[in-house]
């Protein structure tokens, strides 16, 4: 008789949930059964999803489904969780929204890698008021916000970035200035006033935040610093120190925390605590990993820390099924962040940024100058993920 393979349920079917599925499947699946809980049946990246905003972006380029993932021997549920029993090694999943057909699968092995949520419960007013907020992070909410700058002829623009750490740094900023470029390609770029109100002390990431502050001097939107908004209503937020900005236009990005089925579980309270860095273990449990976003990690919340925390809880998992398997992995990348066109044309230019974290303290690096070929770039390092995990 052969060895019974491990069963491996990761809640999440994004990079770090598929990086993790991915490897395992590719190295140990004589080994383990892999199964991946999923939301939705498709996935949609988001790195360059702002440039939905200009028109230099199309869904179709994006979205994939989890066929070809399926192909490969990992199977793909697609359902909602609603709890988890560390204790007795169990999940249980709904298949609808709605919460009908409660459903359970045991586990040997559970990676916790559901992305984040965005909460505006801290706002008060948010409940009532939350349909005249958009941003880039929602496929459904990215598309709103397009249309009404698209149709914006006057006004107040107010992006918000709370407090970090928060998915995608420099999101907030790039979105000010994508909506700078339409409303300048527009012919109505005077006529719009534009205010990045950000809970932190710079933008993020720091380490362009000076590159980035410049650009906006150029581009003439004001940057307000320290001010967290903590309440909204349909014309105006007002900041914690009683500051209130009138809008027309606002795309607010909600603080962000862990579903609540991982707090309901003891697990973390707005991220899953981890031993460390490179033992993404739960501290309570041997058999609960995290990775990704969700993890409580001392670096910025990107595409790729999330795989590279991915493979550190890969390893621990082959490493504790006693296989050989090792994936080579460090915490380090270069990035790319879209600051529009101040000229208005609908040609986006980057930033390029990056932290060797394998270094103390951590070296920071950065190009002061934007160039179209950092676009470029971004986008082939976005199709090259999408290719690599879900196999086109």
């Amino acid at each position: 008789m052969g060895m019974t393979r491990k069963k491996v349920v990761i809640i999440g079917g994004g990079i770090a949930g598929l990086t993790v599925a991915n490897t395992l499947i590719e190295g140990a699946k004589d080994l383990v059964e892999v199964t991946v809980i999923t939301r939705d049946r498709h996935y949609v990246g988001g790195p360059t999803r702002p440039l939905l905003l200009t028109n230099e972006e199309e869904y179709g380029r994006i979205i994939r489904g989890y066929e070809e993932v399926g192909l490969k021997g990992v199977n793909v549920v697609t359902g909602d969780v609603v709890g988890i029993d560390p204790g007795n090694r169990v999940v249980n999943y709904t298949e609808t929204l709605l919460g009908n057909n409660v459903k359970s699968l045991d586990y040997d092995y559970l990676v916790l890698a559901p992305g984040v949520v965005f909460d505006g419960s801290s706002i008060n007013g948010y409940d009532k008021y939350w349909y005249m907020n958009t941003n880039v992070y929602d496929p459904g909410r990215i598309h709103v916000l397009k249309n009404r700058v698209w149709s914006m002829n006057e006004g107040t623009v107010i992006v918000y970035a709370p407090k970090a750490p928060y998915r995608c740094a420099p999101a907030p900023t790039e979105t000010a200035l994508l909506i700078h470029t339409i409303l300048k390609y527009r012919g109505v770029r005077d006529k719009v006033r534009i205010i990045h109100i950000d809970a932190n002390d710079k933008t993020q990431p720091p380490v362009i935040a000076d590159v980035v502050k410049a650009i906006y001097d150029k581009a003439g939107i004001e940057l307000v610093t320290n001010q967290e908004i903590v309440e909204m209503n349909d014309k105006e937020v007002i900041t914690r120190s009683g500051e209130r900005y009138r809008y027309d236009l606002l795309a607010m990005l909600e603080p962000n925390r862990v579903p609540s089925f991982i707090r309901d579980a003891g697990l973390g309270t707005d991220w899953v605590e981890i031993r460390s860095p490179t033992d993404l273990r739960s501290p309570k449990f041997d058999d609960v990993l995290a990775a990704g976003d969700t993890a409580k990690l001392p670096y910025p919340k990107n595409q790729e820390i999330a795989l590279e925390s991915a493979l550190f809880a890969t390893n621990k998992i082959l490493e504790d099924l006693g296989s050989n398997e090792r994936v080579s992995v460090q915490y380090a990348f270069v990035g790319w962040a879209y600051v529009g066109n101040i000229e208005g044309k609908l040609e986006t230019i980057s930033v390029q940024f990056g932290f060797d974290y394998t270094q103390q303290p951590p070296k920071p690096s950065k190009d002061p100058e934007p160039k179209r070929d950092y676009t470029v770039q971004k986008d082939r390092w976005m199709q090259t993920y999408l290719r690599r995990l879900f196999g086109y």
